[in-house]
This record gives C-alpha cells, structure tokens and sequence, in this order.
C-alpha cells in the first residue's frame, strides 16, 4: 500500500502529461467542428485560437482520478470521528463530465447565460448528491456553525458560484490555468495535513491537469480552454474547497479557502459591483478584469500573468503559514515569535495586496487619477465613432491580450 501523498505525486505527474499530450489533439478538434475564439470588437484577441482546451483537461482529471481516487470515503475528525457526509469520488467526476460537456456545447454554440447556469447548477447538484456538502464548518473563536438543512443547497450555490469565478478570470493567455495550478497545490498540501487524503488526491489532479494545459495556454497561447476548462476546474476547486478544508473539524479550515481564492473572489467582486454601479447585467462580459486593467496601464501579457501569479503565491504562502507555522499550541497559548513572522508575512501580503488596488486603479484617488491622466498619451478614436467603454477600452489594450470569446464574461 502505497502513502497517501506519493499517490498525489504519482496523479499530479500523469495528470501533467495527459494534459499535455491531448491538448494538441483538442486543437485539431476544435478547427475541425469550428469551435474557435476569433477576433470580434469588444474583444482584445489579434488572432483566431480553437478552444475545447477543457477536455484534455477533464481526460487527464478523469485517467488519474480512475486510477487514484476511491470509490468511497468518509470525512473523519483526528480522532477518528464521522464528520460529514461520505464523498462519493467517481460521482464528482461524473460532475466533472456533466459540466465539460455543458461548456463544450458552448464553445461550439453560445448557449444563453439561463441555459448555460442551469448546466452549472445541474453539476453542482450531481456533486452535492455524491457528498460534495457541508453540515457544518468551524470558525476561529466561535466554534461549530451548524446548517443541517441549508448545507445541501449552500453548497450547490458555492459550486455554482466557483464555476463563475474561474470563468470570469479566464480571459487573458495563461492566468486561469496558472491560478488554479498554484491554488490546487496549496490545497493539496492542506488537505492532506488535515487528514483529507483523496481530496488532497484531486487538488493534486487538478493542479497537474492545470499545468499540462499551461504548457500550450501560456503566452502566446496555441489552445484556449474555453468554458468547458474554466467551469470544469472552478467545479473541482470548489470541490477540493468543501471536501479537503470546510468538512474538517480544523479551526482555521474555514479561512484558508479564503484566503488562497482572494485574487480571483476580488476580481470577480470588483467586476460584478462595476457592472452593477452602471446597471449592465452581470453576465455581459465588458473590459474591466485585473488583466485588462494591467493592459490599460501598459503591462504587457507575460507581465501582468507574472504580477498576478506572484500575487497568489504570496497568498498561498500565507494559507500555509497559518495551517503550518506553530503559532500556537492550541490550547490558547501563543508563541509571539511565530505569532509576530506571520504577523509581518500578514501585513506584507496586505501592503502588496494595497499596492495592485492602488495601480489598477480598482479604488479612485484624486491625486491618483490627475497624476495618471497627465502622463497617459491621448488615443485616437475608434474609426466609425464606434463607442461606448468596451470600445475605448479595447483600444487602449495590447493587441497580443485576450479578453477572450465576446460571449465570455
């Protein structure tokens, strides 16, 4: 019998290739039934690119997971105690499937955002029927919150709410399987010191499946994941959210998820409110990502992926501090050395945090916003007076971005 963690590794290496090896036969795929993501006015693509990336993505979740995950497991406290519900693992890669081939469908035909959140939701019910569900979660000073009746239907939305967020952060070469590569890993690490073993398995799964896929998606990207990559691993990182962190007894399980998910929670956030504050409906996609606002500011591709994947590292950095740095003794004694390092590693993540706000601009400052306009150089109308923010913001934006299809938001 082989450990836990070395069954992880053994996933993550096959995951990696069959991402890598498939991806190009997904390319041919794609050209051949005309699922492409082409140039269009509101989006920042300067060249025709197939998608479909997801199903080499779910091919290489699916052979590892066969070969890894068990069939049943049960979620137990330290002391051996059932905790939750038992996980059913081939009926979340049935999930899995059910979404990928919800989102394939969209890549080749623009389903309308109805249609296309009600295949998210039947996914996330499909999981939430094989134990993908929380009863209950812990909370740092305050103990056991217990929904006994709501866990069903809170972890449906979680799911739901998942697929979009990945979905939404999808939309320039690299960064979506880049994110979910560094946040899988971390939770990787996490769920197997929390006793979680086959969720630590699937993190691991959708880590290597992320990085295999990387290696065409990476600046200049040959291969789009399109929806059906996208949903798929918000689905299997909502999955190892609620199997590996919020379903154990762990006081700081519940912050973790948080933290480690901060960078694409903000953007999602900052997006959705702008669209609100403007009465545009939520999932019509516009130009006002983290990416596209590094772009605006002059950041090429490479360098606003490096930013953000630097940004989430230092996050992931600070998930594991808090899980692995003996801060406490957890009998309420703290050790103030331990205490004041992930203090400082606090506040630095916080004041690198601050300073991406402050450059992209997400919170307006007066002097900011004349200093700015100052040194920006005028642009050109587009020809034909076509106008509006999407327009202009295209514009501005380095050709070689990509906003993605104009029917993602």
């Amino acid at each position: 019998m082989t450990l836990p963690w070395l069954d992880a590794l053994y996933a993550f290496a096959v995951a990696t290739a069959v991402a890598a090896l498939l991806t190009p036969l997904t390319m041919r795929l794609a050209r051949l039934i005309g699922a492409v993501d082409r140039p269009s006015e509101r989006g920042l693509s300067s060249r025709s690119t197939p998608l479909l990336g997801g199903l080499a993505i779910f091919a290489a979740v699916l052979v590892g997971g066969l070969v890894w995950l068990p069939g049943l497991t049960h979620a137990v406290s330290r002391h051996g105690s059932l905790i939750a519900d038992a996980v059913h693992w081939h009926g979340v890669l049935l999930a899995a499937a059910v979404i990928t081939l919800v989102g394939a469908i969209d890549d080749r035909f623009p389903l309308h955002p109805l249609v296309k959140l009600l295949g998210q939701i039947a996914a996330a019910v499909v999981a939430e029927r094989y134990g993908v569900v929380v009863r209950e979660i812990t909370l740092p000073l305050f103990g056991a919150l217990h929904f006994p009746h709501a866990g069903p239907t809170l972890s449906v939305v979680w799911l739901v709410a998942m697929m979009n967020v990945v979905n939404f952060s999808d939309g320039v070469d690299g960064l979506a399987a880049g994110v979910c590569a560094i946040i899988a890993g971390a939770f990787a690490v996490i769920a197997f010191d929390l006793g979680q073993d086959a969720a630590g398995v699937l993190a691991a799964l959708t880590a290597g499946a992320s990085l295999g896929f990387l290696v065409h998606n990476f600046h200049p990207a040959s291969s789009f994941m399109g929806d059906c990559g996208a949903n798929l691993l918000g689905l299997l990182m909502g999955t190892v959210a609620v199997t590996g962190d919020l379903k154990t007894t762990a006081s700081i399980a519940f912050a973790l998820p948080l933290i480690l998910l901060a960078v694409p929670f903000l953007d999602t956030t900052f997006v959705i409110l702008k669209r609100l504050k403007y009465g545009r409906p939520v999932y019509v996609a516009d130009a006002e990502h983290f990416h596209h606002r590094m772009a605006r500011i002059g950041f090429s591709v490479r360098r606003s992926v490096t930013y953000l994947y630097a940004w989430t590292l230092m996050l992931a950095g600070l998930a594991l501090a808090l899980r692995f740095v003996p801060y406490s003794n957890h009998h309420g004694k703290l050790n103030v050395g331990w205490c004041a390092a992930i203090i400082a590693y606090g506040l630095l993540v916080v004041a690198a945090s601050a300073y991406l706000v402050y450059v992209l601009e997400i919170v307006k400052f007066r002097g900011r916003a004349v200093w700015q306009s100052s040194r920006r150089p005028a642009v050109a109308p587009a020809p034909g007076g076509a106008g509006g923010e999407g327009a202009s913001d295209a514009a501005e934006a380095p050709a070689a971005t990509r906003a993605g299809a104009s029917r993602r938001a």
